[in-house]
C-alpha cells in the first residue's frame, strides 16, 4: 500500500472535489488494490478554510459506453486528533465489477437509472463506520485471503450504500408528526438544524427558531426529535461540548475564555454542562 507523502491540493473537478466542497489538501494516501475491480483509497484530508464538513457519504455513477458502469462511494469520517482534518474512504467499483451481473438485473427496480451520471448523498450509519474500519484494518493471513476480506467488505458497503439511498422516507406514526410527510416541512427542520449548526456559540430559542424557518413552535419541536434523534437543546448542547472539546483539546484555550466565546452564562455553568456530557471537568483536557 504505497503512502503519497506530498502535500496534493484538491483543486479540480473531481468527485472528491465536489464531494468536499471546499478547498482542501490531502497530505496522507493509502492505496488498496484489492483486485481488478475493485479499487479504495484512504485519505487524509486538512482544510484550509478552518471549517470541517459534517460527516457524510455520497455515491456517483458514471456510465462510460453501452453496458459499462464505474460507481465510486466516498465516505468523509471526522479525525478527532487534528483540527479541521478527516479521512476519507474513496472506493472506486470498475466496469469489470458490473460485467458479472446481467444488464437486466442492474436496470431492474434500480433506484437510479444506470444509464445516466447520478450523485446520491446519504448518511454514515453505525454498521457503515464499523465496515470501513475492518476495510482498513484487513490482515489476512496470506495477500490473498486478506483481499477476499477486504472484496466481502467492499462489497458489504456497495449493498448498505444501495439500501439507504432506495429505502424511502417513513413518516412517523405519532400523528403529530404527519405534517413531516411533506418535502417543504422536512426542509425546515433541515434548515433549522443548519441554522444551529452555524450559530453554536449563540444559542437561540425556539421561538427565535421558528420565526427563522418560519414553522410552527410545536411543530418545530416534534419534527426536529422525529428527525434527529435529539431535542433542540440536546442538539445545541451536543454541538458547543463537541466545540469545547477541540478548543480545549486541539486549541488550548483556558476554561473561562471557552464558556465565553461558547455564550454560557458562567464558567460553573458551562463546567456542568461539560461534566455532565462527558464525565470530565474541562480542565482534564488542557493541552
Amino acid at each position: 500500500m504505497p503512502l503519497v507523502k506530498d502535500i496534493v491540493s484538491v483543486h479540480t473537478n473531481t468527485p472528491l472535489d465536489r464531494f468536499l466542497g471546499q478547498q482542501a489538501q490531502v497530505f496522507d494516501r493509502q492505496q488498496f488494490r484489492i483486485n481488478h475491480a475493485i479499487h479504495a483509497d484512504i485519505l487524509e484530508i486538512a482544510f484550509t478554510e478552518n471549517t470541517l464538513p459534517e460527516e457524510h457519504a455520497c455515491l456517483y455513477l458514471f456510465p462510460i459506453d453501452d453496458h459499462q458502469y464505474c460507481l465510486q462511494l466516498l465516505y468523509l469520517q471526522h479525525d478527532a486528533r487534528k483540527a479541521y482534518t478527516a479521512q476519507v474512504c474513496w472506493m472506486h467499483f470498475l466496469p469489470g465489477f458490473f460485467d458479472q451481473y446481467p444488464p437486466e438485473t442492474l436496470i431492474a427496480n434500480s433506484p437510479f437509472r444506470f444509464d445516466q451520471t447520478t450523485e446520491q448523498q446519504f448518511a454514515i450509519c453505525a454498521q457503515t463506520r464499523t465496515l470501513l474500519a475492518q476495510l482498513k484494518q484487513a490482515n489476512g493471513v496470506t495477500a490473498f485471503l486478506q483481499s477476499l476480506q477486504q472484496a466481502e467488505v467492499s462489497m458489504h458497503l456497495l449493498r448498505r450504500a444501495l439500501e439507504s439511498i432506495t429505502i424511502p422516507f417513513t413518516v412517523c406514526q405519532v400523528p403529530a408528526c404527519r405534517f413531516l410527510a411533506y418535502d417543504t416541512e422536512r426542509d425546515k427542520i433541515a434548515e433549522a438544524q443548519q441554522i444551529l449548526d452555524q450559530h453554536y456559540d449563540q444559542p437561540l430559542t425556539i421561538k427565535e427558531l421558528s420565526r427563522k424557518v418560519a414553522m410552527n413552535e410545536c411543530y418545530l419541536k416534534k419534527g426536529f426529535k422525529a428527525l434527529t434523534g435529539k431535542t433542540i437543546h440536546e442538539y445545541q448542547q451536543n454541538l458547543r461540548i463537541s466545540k469545547a472539546k477541540e478548543l480545549l483539546k486541539l486549541q488550548g484555550h483556558t476554561v473561562s475564555d471557552v464558556a465565553n466565546m461558547l455564550g454560557f452564562s458562567s464558567i460553573s455553568h458551562f463546567s456542568t454542562a461539560f461534566k455532565k456530557a462527558t464525565g470530565l471537568k474541562p480542565c482534564e483536557l488542557l493541552s
